[in-house]
């Protein structure tokens, strides 16, 4: 954990990044809670185990982000879009789509335990178009600002735990090779 950068680096970097893509959008406020309420040795390392933050985009958009070092029934990572035209919503991948509903319950499978099981042919398909972009001599989908972006949500959402207060995010142009 005294390595990983803090929970907004380590784990939650990938959200921010998640987040900008889905709403097609600059984040340009963070506010970020947290605490730490699973492994007090997270707290002695100087980090948090458990985190909320609250983005205000560039498009007007609001996002909020959970965030928590242990989910016991697996790898939880849910996503919810909610619009003036409807809703859209991505579940967790289990290891089956079976459902089983009784009058006494609704039961289903827990998500698949670890990101490495989750994201396979993710991963698979990020390798593919990164090699295609190289021998055809194609545009990577995504690029060195991406993940600046990302680093630069992380950095506020770690100011504004520690100050307590929102942090505002200036966007530049940024030249990245």
């Amino acid at each position: 954990v005294r390595a990983s950068g803090g929970l907004f680096m380590d784990m939650m970097i990938h959200d921010f990044d998640m987040a900008r893509y889905v709403m097609d959008s600059e984040v340009i406020e963070v506010s970020a809670y947290g605490t730490t309420l699973i492994d007090p040795a997270i707290e002695e390392a100087g980090d948090i185990d458990t985190a909320i933050v609250s983005l205000k985009f560039a498009n007007g958009a609001l996002g909020v982000i959970d965030n928590s070092r242990q989910a016991v029934y697996g790898y939880d990572q849910r996503l919810e879009v909610f619009g003036e035209k409807g809703a859209a919503a991505a579940d967790n991948c289990r290891p089956t789509t079976v459902e089983i509903s009784t009058g006494e319950s609704v039961v289903k499978e827990k998500p698949l335990y670890f990101f490495l099981e989750r994201y396979t042919q993710a991963y698979i398909a990020e390798v593919t178009q990164f090699a295609r972009a190289i021998m055809e001599k194609q545009s990577v989908i995504c690029t060195g600002n991406d993940g600046l972006q990302a680093e630069r949500i992380a950095k506020a959402a770690k100011e504004s735990l520690l100050s307590g207060q929102p942090v505002k995010i200036e966007h530049k142009k940024y030249a990245v090779n």
